[in-house]
Formats: structure tokens, sequence, C-alpha cells
């Protein structure tokens, strides 16, 4: 690896934690993750509201016709159960695994006591915190402290090998940075934890450190080479902990929405009926023909609540899992053929 590979190897491929967006972008971002899902599920319900009746007022769509607003309504019964249903079979499944016997809770217990035993050590704690919000900051202070410790401990390398490890150095200390500043201003909540942490690109660091470790091993002191490992630790335990938080984040997160949707499923249906029923008399609907559009648009909206919580919960949960798909330095947004570190079979031999 020669210096002129230097900058292109250290570029990171993740996503940018903290970067500058313009108003579509962060309006993407808050529609798929940072908003609250009640009120993205409260936008989807005016849009169809609004487009409901802009179809009616442009003559597209008509309440007239009770065999075909009857036949709508009873679709919609269907499909309403359908969806109940579906979601108890959800929340059914999140329950499955909330069971076992003693000895698999205890396993599960003792893991997650193990995992903040060795954040308490990586950090210097005396206990790791609980908020999972908190847990991060010390990992990720643990891993700015890492860097800025091997990029002291380089100064006197030869200058490809310092050159090339305080760049690295330098990038994860900047993301690092990105991170806590971002964690500063989130609550302590799972979600926030999640939020801050699914952006960080420690798999393409931990691949970056790995590699100069083993490219570099006869050029690295005993001191730095340590140091490093210890940056590999730190990098891995944030790894483990993203899992563990998103774990804990889509569970709560598909509860939530399984109870939101057993509320919402009465209203929904009662709604349906009523839209029937608007048209069960003979002589025509039972309300005047200039407020029927905006009543008929308005008990449509309510019948169609659950499924505005459905997109709007699976959005998130869907995006969460897809940014977070991998596990350890396992890219797979990354082109196969971007990056300077090609390596053929028996290089090392």
């Amino acid at each position: 690896m020669g210096p002129a590979e230097t900058d292109e190897t250290l570029e990171s491929y993740g996503a940018d934690v903290g970067r500058q967006a313009g108003p579509l972008t962060q309006f993407h971002e808050w529609f798929l993750i940072q908003g609250n899902r009640l009120a993205v599920a409260a936008l989807l319900s005016v849009v169809i509201f609004a487009l409901i009746v802009g179809l009616h007022e442009l003559g597209i769509i008509n309440f007239v016709n009770p065999n075909s607003v009857t036949r709508v309504a009873s679709g919609m019964i269907a499909g309403t159960f359908s969806l109940v249903t579906l979601v108890v079979s959800v929340n059914q499944l999140i329950l499955s695994q909330e069971f076992g016997a003693a000895g698999k809770a205890r396993d599960r217990f003792e893991g997650v006591v193990a995992f903040r035993e060795d954040v308490a050590d990586e950090a210097a704690v005396p206990a790791t915190p609980t908020e999972p919000t908190r847990v991060l900051e010390l990992i990720i202070e643990s891993i700015r402290h890492n860097a800025v410790e091997l990029a002291e401990i380089v100064a006197d390398h030869d200058d490809e090998v310092r050159e090339t490890v305080v760049q690295y150095t330098n990038s994860v200390q900047q993301r690092a940075d990105r991170v806590d500043e971002t964690l500063e201003h989130s609550a302590f909540g799972t979600f926030s934890a999640v939020s801050a942490a699914i952006n960080y690109d420690e798999a393409w660091q931990l691949y970056v450190a790995t590699h100069l470790r083993n490219d570099y091993h006869d050029s690295l002191s005993p001191a730095a080479t340590e140091q490093l490992n210890e940056l590999i630790g730190s990098l891995k335990l944030f790894s483990v902990a993203r899992e563990q938080f998103k774990t804990t984040y889509l569970q709560r997160e598909l509860t939530r929405f399984s109870q939101l949707t057993i509320y919402c499923g009465v209203p929904s249906i009662l709604s349906a009926i009523l839209v029937g029923l608007l048209y069960a008399d003979f002589t025509g609907p039972s309300v005047s023909a200039a407020v029927l559009p905006f009543v008929v648009s308005a008990l449509i909206v309510v019948v169609l609540s659950p499924l505005a919580l459905l997109v709007s919960y699976i959005l998130r949960t869907a995006t969460v899992t897809r940014r977070t798909a991998s596990v350890g330095p396992m890219i797979p947004q990354k082109d196969p053929e971007e990056g300077p570190f090609d390596v053929t079979y028996g290089e090392e031999r």
C-alpha cells in the first residue's frame, strides 16, 4: 500500500453521520426514521383525505351511487379484519421469542451482563449505565481515546506508516465526534441510540484497522499494535451494542404497533359500517349532498387508519433493518470494485 493510495484507503464507505442535507433529504429521513410514527400516520391520513376530496372536486369520483359505496365499505371491513388478524399473528410471533426455559433465560442474562462488564472495563467506569444512549457515548469516547493514543504512539514511526495511521485516526475521531454530538441532542431512549448508531460506519473502520494491523505488522511497534488492538476491540463493542439495542427496539416497536392497531381496529370497522349505513335509506344518503363527500372521506380515513399505522411503522423498522443488515466488516452497500484493499490468495506467503 503506497502513499498514493492513502486517501482512498482511509475513505469511509459508510453513511456520513451528521452531514448537512437539503430540505427534501431531511424530510425523507424524518418520514423514514426520525419522525414520530403517530405523526407520520396522521400525515398519511391527511394526504388520503385531501386526495379523496380533491378527486371529487375534479369530478373524477363521486359519492352518488349507493351500490358502489356499499361495495367499497364491505371490502374495507374485510380488509380491516385481515389486517388486524395479521397484526395479532405478528404480536404472537414476538411473544414467542420471550418464552423460554430457565437455562435459555440465564444464558441471555449472562450474555448481557458480560457485555456490560466489557463496556465498563473498556470505558474505565464502575458500572455501565442503564441508558442506551449513554452506553453508546461511553463506547464512542473509548474509540476516540484509543484513536488519539494510537496517533501519539506512531508519531516516531516511518513517514509512510505515520501518515497512513494518523489519517485513519483523524477520520475515526471526526466521525466519533459527529456521533457523540448526535447522541448529546438525543433523548435517553432505545430508538435514539439506534438512530444515532445505524449510520456510524464502524464496519469500515474495523476493516481498515484490521488491514493496517496485518499489513504493517513489521513496521508497527508493539505498543502501536497493542493500541490498534484496543481500538479494534472498542469498534467491536460498538457493533455488539448496536445489535443489542436494535433487537430491543424492534421488539418494543412492533409490540406498540400491535397495540395501536388493535386500538384503531374497532373505530375502523365501525366507520366502515357507518359508510354503508349512510346509504341504507331508499331515498338516498341521510346527509346533505354538500357535506356528503367530506363525511365519507373522513370515515374512509378512519377506516384506513390501521393501514396508515402499518405503513409508518414498517417504513421505520424496515429502514433500520436494511441499514444494519450486516454484522462486522461486511458492507453490502459498498461496490466490490471500490477501494484499494485488493488482495490475492497467498499474498502473505
